[in-house]
């Protein structure tokens, strides 16, 4: 476990995202897996409001741990993660990834590697799958069509939170929502400010049920995908 949550700039060492909600069944092999194959890593954990002792548990497995008193959403960890690692990490590259084990942890190098031809990169899966339940193929269909078509980018799997960043792009977007609409927010927000989006493919593993809620939380993207488009427009 390497201690420098107290160092003002640290290079040379990957930063590891773990936002979590009551995953206190897998959360400890997830970041096991993570210091396995990534090396020199920061692993970053935020609590948002868990029920279970998902607390206690990334308490003893992180290097560090923000904790929300009631459940906030994952856009709202994933802000406070990216401000964490700004402050302290500002040279460091950035990775995000689930703590319900749905994320491969062997594949955060190539991630991290494709960075060197883009500043975002997302860990694609092949939601047309059979394993994936139907709704989620729907949901996730729908969703990065309309991800497509506002940034126009050949995106696969917009809903992946299974993502690497330079560090300057963590510095740089602030994204808006505090649930699951924080994350295509942000990408529509860097694909604006031109920043290069690639896509590398991950395996499909589906485990415990997602918190994703497929009406209220497609819902809530498609409102932002749309202020985006409607505000293209007015421009």
């Amino acid at each position: 476990m390497i201690d420098r949550t107290d160092t003002p700039e640290v290079t040379g060492v990957a930063v590891c995202i773990l936002p979590a909600f009551d995953a206190d069944a897998t959360v400890a092999s997830v970041v096991a897996s993570v210091r396995r194959h990534m090396g020199a890593v920061f692993v970053l954990g935020v609590d948002d409001g868990s029920l279970d002792a998902t607390r206690s548990v990334l308490k003893r497995a992180c290097d560090h741990v923000i904790c929300f008193d009631s459940n906030r959403g994952k856009g709202a960890a994933l802000r406070a993660a990216f401000a964490h690692a700004a402050e302290h990490f500002p040279r460091s590259q950035v990775v995000t990834l689930d703590a319900d084990g749905q994320h491969d942890p062997a594949f955060a190098p190539r991630l991290l590697a494709a960075l060197d031809l883009a500043d975002i990169v997302i860990g694609t899966r092949e939601i047309g799958l059979p394993s994936v339940p139907p709704h989620r193929r729907i949901a996730n269909f729908v969703s990065t069509a309309a991800t497509r078509a506002v940034t126009r980018l050949r995106l696969t799997d917009s809903q992946s939170g299974f993502r690497a960043f330079r560090p300057e792009v963590v510095a740089a977007i602030e994204a808006q929502g505090d649930r699951y609409e924080y994350e295509t927010d942000f990408i529509v927000r860097a694909s604006h400010r031109g920043y290069r989006i690639a896509e590398v493919s991950v395996p499909t593993i589906y485990g415990p049920p997602s918190h994703f809620r497929e009406l209220v939380d497609s819902w809530r993207v498609a409102r932002v995908l749309w202020s985006h488009r409607a505000s293209a427009f007015r421009s």
